[in-house]
Parts: C-alpha cells; sequence; structure tokens
C-alpha cells in the first residue's frame, strides 16, 4: 500500500501514533534506512520498519514502542527506548 492511501486510513488517535512514531524516529534514527511504513488493523499499530531489524511503533495515540524484530525466527522484543533495542 503506498503510504498516501494508509495515512488516509487513519482516524484521530491513528494520526496521533503516527505523528509520534515520525518524531521518535527523527530524534532517535534519523539516519537509519526504513524497510516501510504502514498501519496493522489486527494490533492498532502505526509504525516505522527500519532496516536494521527495529520498527519504531504507536497504538492509539500512546507512547512509542521499539520492537526488535528477529528475521530468522520472526520473534519480537518490545523495548521503552530506541538504545535498549538496538544494544540487546
Amino acid at each position: 500500500m503506498e503510504t498516501q492511501e494508509f495515512i488516509k486510513e487513519l482516524r484521530n488517535s491513528d494520526l496521533e501514533s503516527w505523528i509520534l512514531v515520525q518524531k521518535a524516529y527523527q530524534k532517535f534514527a534519523q539516519n537509519e534506512d526504513i524497510m516501510e511504513c504502514g498501519f496493522n488493523k489486527m494490533s492498532g499499530y502505526v509504525y516505522i520498519a527500519l532496516e536494521n531489524g527495529i520498527q519504531i511503533a504507536s497504538c492509539f495515540g500512546q507512547d512509542v514502542d521499539y520492537i526488535q524484530y528477529d528475521f530468522e525466527t520472526g520473534d519480537e522484543t518490545f523495548f521503552d527506548t530506541y538504545e535498549e533495542a538496538i544494544n540487546n
């Protein structure tokens, strides 16, 4: 889905999440390559997935989660800070 279309589907709290995710990306990971951006309708997470295996995500306008994704096992580990996610 193109970014333009995914943004059209977002509701108020989802838009808040999108803003929070973008701010976190700019503050902590702006030099990292983005693999994709999107909205998971099942979980409610708006996210930016980075090439380094970290996802910056927010749900319903709440605080950002930093999710470390293991490409080999498919496991996800949640962290409160980008630093914790990248160093773990």
